[in-house]
Parts: C-alpha cells; sequence; structure tokens
C-alpha cells in the first residue's frame, strides 16, 4: 500500500494534467522515456519547483514520483 503526505495530495490535485502521453529527455544524460500525462504533470512541477529554488515541495513531489515511476525517476531525476 502507497502511503502519500497530505502535501503530495495537494501538489497532485493542482496539476494540470494533459491527456496524451510524452516524451522527456535528461538533459544531461540524454535519455529519455515515455512519461503518462500525471508523470509528465509531476516531473514539470519538478523541474519548476528546482528552478525557483522550491526545494521542499520538490522534495515531496520526487518522493511521490519515485514511488510511482522508479525506473523513469531513475532515468530522468536521479
Amino acid at each position: 500500500m502507497t502511503i502519500i503526505t497530505e502535501r503530495q495530495k495537494e501538489i497532485l490535485a493542482d496539476l494540470e494534467i494533459g491527456t496524451e502521453p510524452e516524451v522527456v529527455e535528461n538533459p544531461y544524460s540524454g535519455v529519455s522515456c515515455t512519461l503518462e500525462p500525471v508523470a509528465v504533470a509531476l516531473h514539470d512541477y519538478i523541474k519548476g519547483c528546482e528552478m525557483f529554488g522550491d526545494y521542499k515541495n520538490m522534495q515531496e513531489a520526487i518522493m511521490l514520483f519515485r514511488i510511482n515511476w522508479p525506473d523513469e525517476y531513475y532515468k530522468l531525476l536521479d
């Protein structure tokens, strides 16, 4: 059973989720993955938090991403 925090629930509720999968590339390694719409939105949120120095919310989102998409996490965010 996956347990998520209240903040992670809030993050998911606030995401703008598209309708189609997208290919996302790690700019450092060049490795790419096809992500489902929720994962794309969460990935974009993580990268936005990183850009603005919002490390608290970034860590919450990373934990959520890592739990739900572990293979993609190691390719794109680790």
